[in-house]
């Protein structure tokens, strides 16, 4: 049969010559265990953050091209108005005292050049959630790190927006933007906490040896 060699990640005997050599200590993790389970929430929270991110991103591009066609749209929604009236007022509604129809006017009156911030600072906004969607998908460390700055950044905004009004909508992306961080600060021992990095590193190669020994029907080894 030949020499066969066993991985001690993944427990698994191979028949032939190794495709690689070095301290266990220092072989490559495989995803199994609660690796497995972080890495599934990570992800979980990679395409949150991703489709956030690409609605940002659409509500950017069409207030950019709001902005290039203000004028026509005013100027529609002027000249249809009248025709609307006598509907509206077969319905008991009085379109002139209208709070929607004075808020639509005050949108249109809004200076192309304020929309073009607007539009500027969407896409910025965009690009953090797309960015942080890779790092978490990809499970970078980095990933990790901005993902949990970028959104405690905006979390007294979002405190902010509860305050002024109280919705459904809020209050979820509020209670989970705190869980994802307590989450990543805590389960991946980051800014130190825990004791930081080496720490995290020892507890994941540790785990994953006594996984593979478990798995093999072996007794783990007591240090």
């Amino acid at each position: 049969m030949g020499e066969a060699w066993r991985c001690l990640r993944c427990g698994d005997f191979v028949v032939g010559d190794p495709v690689g050599d070095g301290p266990a200590g220092d072989a490559p993790l495989v995803l199994r265990g609660r690796a497995l389970r972080d890495a599934f929430v990570l992800r979980l929270l990679a395409v949150e953050r991703m489709l956030r991110g690409v609605v940002i991103g659409l509500g950017s591009y069409a207030v950019l091209r709001y902005s290039h066609s203000e004028n026509s749209l005013r100027t529609l929604f002027e000249k249809d108005l009248p025709a609307a009236k006598p509907l509206a007022k077969a319905f008991g509604y009085n379109l002139d005292n209208s709070s929607i129809v004075r808020e639509i006017r005050k949108l249109l009156l809004v200076k192309p050049s304020t929309l073009h911030v607007v539009a500027i600072v969407l896409a910025v906004y965009a690009a953090i959630e797309v960015c942080e969607a890779v790092g978490l998908w990809l499970l970078k460390r980095w990933g990790e790190y901005f993902a949990a700055v970028a959104t405690a950044i905006f979390l007294p905004y979002e405190i902010y927006d509860i305050v002024n009004k109280v919705t459904s909508i809020r209050i979820a992306t509020f209670i989970v933007n705190i869980a994802a961080v307590v989450y990543l600060v805590w389960t991946k021992r980051l800014f130190g906490v825990r004791g930081g990095y080496a720490a995290y590193e020892a507890e994941r190669h540790e785990e994953s040896l006594l996984e593979v020994e478990e798995a093999a029907g072996e007794e783990p080894a007591v240090a």
